[in-house]
Formats: C-alpha cells, structure tokens, sequence
C-alpha cells in the first residue's frame, strides 16, 4: 500500500481465475478478486479464508429471510427470535442434507427442490392452520 501528499491510497489486487470440471460460469472458469493489505498469506489461504467468510455472509442472509420481524426493545426476546431463525435455517439444512440429498447416489444437496422460502411457507401454512390468522384488531 502507498499514499502519496494527496491522500490517495493503493493496495494490492489480486484477480484469481479457477477452473471447474462443471460449466458453472463460462467455459467452467470462476473469477475471484481479492484486496489485500499487509498480509503474508498465500494466495491460496487468502482464498480459503475468502470462502469461509461466504458461507457466514450466507448464514446472516438466510437467517434474514426467516427472522420475526418485531418492535419489541427487550434484548432476550429478541435474542431468542434470532435464534429461531438460525434453527429454522439448521433444520431446513438437515433435511436437504439427509433426506432429499438420499433421494440421489451422490451427497450433492439439491436445495432448488426444497427452498428455504419453501420450508418458511409450510411453517406458516402450519401455524395459520392450528393457530388461526388473525384479520382485525379491535381497540376498546
């Protein structure tokens, strides 16, 4: 990284093409780019630490898709919905890993026949039909 009298900043960028025996992008190539500062890693465990990294970013969306959505300020209660989600989301994962990913000989999981959106509209299917919806509130 240099910074010249200007405040200008410049690091190094690393751009990593990898191939894939599948054709996932173009021709089976994967483009990865990488900003770097001050890092004595390979090039390689810059990238594993990358991936590792993705799979938590994807953790924090899908548990967005099923988190209750509240106005409730008490700290535990909502603690506690965030740790639903995050069960939901271990659940709907074991289930594509050992059920639907059986219905097949390899251990792919075919999370496009079982979505999570999916599973999330059974489960309010589920708890409108026991429970009931509620259509109106009335104030007295």
């Amino acid at each position: 990284m240099n910074s010249d009298k200007y405040g200008s900043v410049t690091f190094q960028v690393w751009i990593v093409c990898t191939y894939k025996k599948g054709k996932r992008r173009a021709h089976g190539r994967e483009f990865f780019v990488y900003a770097v500062y001050k890092v004595k890693l390979s090039l390689h465990s810059i990238h594993d630490d990358y991936r590792l990294r993705f799979g938590i970013e994807s953790s924090y969306r899908m548990k967005n898709q099923c988190r209750i959505k509240t106005t409730i300020k008490n700290p535990t209660i909502r603690f506690l919905f965030i740790a639903l989600a995050f069960l939901i989301i271990n659940i709907w994962i074991y289930l594509l890993w050992h059920y639907l990913s059986t219905l097949r000989s390899s251990k792919t999981a075919f999370s496009d026949l079982f979505t999570l959106k999916q599973m999330l509209e059974f489960l309010r299917q589920t708890i409108d039909r026991d429970y009931g919806v509620v259509n109106e509130v009335c104030l007295t």
